[in-house]
């Protein structure tokens, strides 16, 4: 028996990242389906919103563009954050690649006021530094939570309160949740790979093939 499970242990959790994010995936669907602003049974033709600031890594010419619409309530988001799958795609595609946030807070009644918390964040230039502290502290996302780890980030707290508090950043937010809505997308996380989407969270691997597709149709054309 002592054989058999260090020989398991040896494998690694990664073999395991595909089936995990399945069952996640589905858990968040059922999820989203339950809440009635979501009941739509058709996709609608993507509106134009004005984002008031874009949360993005990676060359601003890059011929890629990987969006991801997220939440930071989200088990399933969290989950494909831990694996690092981003900083892998990053660091494999260089130049080619990049990477934007869009929040689609679905997932529970703090997910609005954390996405607004990344907004504030975001106004300080330390967005991405926020992004990875809300996920490394999730489920706890209570606006005093937000605003504690504002502090331990070393954010103005006066300036960051006052944003939180105020509500600036309500209609930015819900400008990116109808945004993802018109897309169809109706679970996060959820991406769109230029203008390919992708309903659930991508392996390194499966998103790999996709990307490595892309750059060689694009070399043909």
């Amino acid at each position: 028996m002592k054989k058999y499970e260090q020989k398991n242990k040896k494998r690694g959790y990664q073999q395991y990242l595909p089936l995990f994010l399945v069952v996640t995936s589905l858990v968040v669907v059922v999820v989203i389906f339950g809440n009635s602003f979501l009941n739509q049974k058709e996709p609608v033709e993507p509106i134009v919103t004005e984002i008031s600031a874009l949360r993005a890594q990676g060359s601003a010419n890059a011929p890629i563009t990987i969006t991801e619409f997220a939440d930071f309530g989200c088990i399933t988001c969290k989950a494909w954050h831990q694996f690092g799958i981003k900083d892998r795609i990053l660091e494999k595609y260089g130049d080619q690649v990049r990477f934007v946030w869009r929040d689609f807070p679905v997932i529970t009644v703090d997910s609005p006021k954390a996405a607004e918390a990344g907004f504030c964040a975001h106004d300080q230039g330390r967005f991405w530094d926020y992004h990875d502290v809300l996920y490394q502290n999730a489920p706890a996302l209570k606006t005093d939570n937000l605003k504690q780890y504002a502090a331990e980030l070393g954010l103005d707290t006066q300036v960051f309160n006052q944003c939180l508090d105020s509500g600036q950043h309500t209609s930015s937010v819900d400008n990116e949740l109808q945004e993802a809505l018109s897309f169809g997308f109706r679970g996060a996380p959820s991406f769109l790979v230029n203008d390919q989407r992708l309903i659930g969270p991508p392996s390194f691997e499966q998103l790999s093939v996709i990307l490595d597709e892309i750059i060689r149709s694009q070399g043909e054309s």
